[in-house]
């Protein structure tokens, strides 16, 4: 344990040998730290992965910077199928301590086998497309979609959570149940899990026998009489007899009633009966060309909304298959090579490690991350995550520099940048505004505007943006 300001290497005292430091609730962090994270590797030893993720998250709280949580919390995210948060939390631990760091042996894992990259981009798309059917309310779709998921990817607990729960709304238990049960065999003690196996099990509990009780001994009349001196014992007839010989004379007196009824009434109820069909079969028929013609028109609406989908499908993925620039890609390696190993040892150019990696960022394309190669925009958040304040920092100082000499064109995309890298620098979407507005950019000018509103209200910057909002729409400027 070192200390926090000078490095030095912390003793039994409350304050640092080195620089005079208070230690003592640095301590008591980083302790509570490593003990949450050894109860979680506990929990994950006995497969209780949801509470183990839930106590590694309370630990990097106390400590952000604790390696073996945040690389065991990656392993508990893969082991249930949450391969791209594992991969950022990995790619965040590797930025943290870039040497004998285990999770570069994760990343290169998942990262140098393309086929389990396209798994992974497969599943994700899959699930939400699964999703997207819940919502339809199609779950017939739905069911085929996680199908498919849980082929890519058996680990995936919120993939059999959510089959568990649509096989729940068609009642297919003894389904719902096996998936559940395999939920248990991948994380043992979820939350949710839990939840829904406590449901199908009520429901599939078998309703109470009623135990009847007391004794059923039937025992037989005994008739006795004297003949002479001789008594004579002679059984008489049972019970179960008699009852027999009751419900007997009630069936004859049954089956007399029915032939009465059949040669008297029936006749004419059976007319009666047959002129009510006839109405109603007219009835019936009347309602079924209702149906039919609300049918028809039915399936013409379904026909055009079809095609209509077909050809915002064809759209969509024409505008989803757009390829990663080589620039892009070439320019984001770029950045993350020169934030891991540094500038290159022969490099004598004075220019700052910050402002190199702020060049190559500037050839990067935010559109092309959106529609391509998922991992590339899971390596640019994970550098944004890292150093995005640095970056918007200098972005900003370098467009408030051309903003006080009023060259606004000049400025506009430096505080643009600046605000994308820092979306906590309210100060660049203030200056972005008001140089839009400068430069006769209206438009754009009260989008920022509205921005300044939205992500900083109750600020004295979201007021006057308010006001300049009223000013630009009364002067019509």
């Amino acid at each position: 344990m070192v200390c926090y300001q000078c490095g030095v290497r912390l003793s039994e005292h409350d304050f640092c040998t080195g620089c005079g430091a208070d230690v003592a609730l640095y301590k008591k962090l980083l302790s509570a730290s490593n003990r949450l994270y050894n109860e979680a590797l506990e929990k994950a030893g006995v497969r209780d992965l949801a509470g183990a993720v839930s106590v590694l998250k309370q630990s990097l709280k106390y400590n952000k910077n604790n390696i073996k949580a945040r690389n065991l919390l990656g392993l508990c995210y893969f082991e249930t199928g949450e391969a791209v948060s594992a991969l950022s939390e990995w790619v965040i631990s590797k930025n943290i301590r870039p040497a004998k760091n285990i999770a570069d042996d994760y990343i290169s894992m998942i990262q140098t086998n393309q086929t389990r990259l396209d798994t992974i981009n497969s599943t994700i798309k899959k699930y939400n497309q699964a999703l997207a059917y819940c919502y339809q309310d199609s779950r017939d779709l739905a069911i085929i979609q996680l199908k498919k998921v849980l082929s890519y990817n058996p680990k995936y607990v919120r993939a059999h959570q959510l089959l568990a729960l649509l096989y729940i709304g068609e009642e297919e238990w003894n389904l719902a149940k096996n998936e559940l049960l395999k939920c248990n065999e991948i994380d043992a003690n979820n939350t949710i899990t839990l939840r829904y196996l406590q449901e199908v099990n009520r429901m599939m509990m078998p309703e109470d026998m009623v135990k009847g009780s007391g004794k059923n001994k039937a025992a037989d009349d005994i008739v006795r009489y004297q003949s002479g001196n001789e008594t004579i014992i002679q059984p008489g007839r049972s019970r179960d007899f008699r009852i027999f010989s009751t419900l007997f004379n009630i069936g004859i007196g049954i089956a007399i009633g029915v032939a009465i009824a059949v040669s008297l009434v029936l006749p004419g109820r059976l007319k009666q009966a047959q002129s009510n069909h006839a109405d109603q079969i007219r009835i019936i028929s009347e309602e079924m060309d209702i149906k039919t013609a609300a049918i028809n028109a039915l399936e013409q609406r379904e026909k055009r909304l079809l095609d209509e989908n077909e050809n915002l499908t064809a759209e969509l993925n024409e505008i989803r298959s757009v390829p990663l620039s080589s620039e892009t890609s070439d320019n984001l390696l770029q950045v993350a090579a020169l934030y891991i190993l540094g500038p290159p040892e022969d490099d004598d150019d004075e220019i700052s490690q910050i402002e190199r990696i702020a060049a190559y960022m500037d050839g990067v394309s935010l559109d092309e991350l959106t529609y391509g190669d998922p991992a590339f925009k899971i390596l640019y958040d994970s550098i944004i995550a890292v150093i995005g304040k640095e970056l918007g920092d200098l972005c900003y100082e370098t467009g408030y520099g051309f903003y006080r000499i009023e060259e606004f064109a000049s400025a506009i995309p430096h505080l643009l940048r600046a605000f994308q890298y820092d979306p906590e620098n309210g100060e660049a979407l203030w200056n972005l505004a008001n140089a839009y507005e400068q430069n006769n950019e209206i438009d754009k000018a009260k989008e920022a505007y509205a921005q300044v509103i939205e992500f900083f209200p109750d600020t004295d910057k979201a007021r006057r943006a308010d006001a300049r909002l009223v000013e630009i729409n009364i002067t019509g400027a």
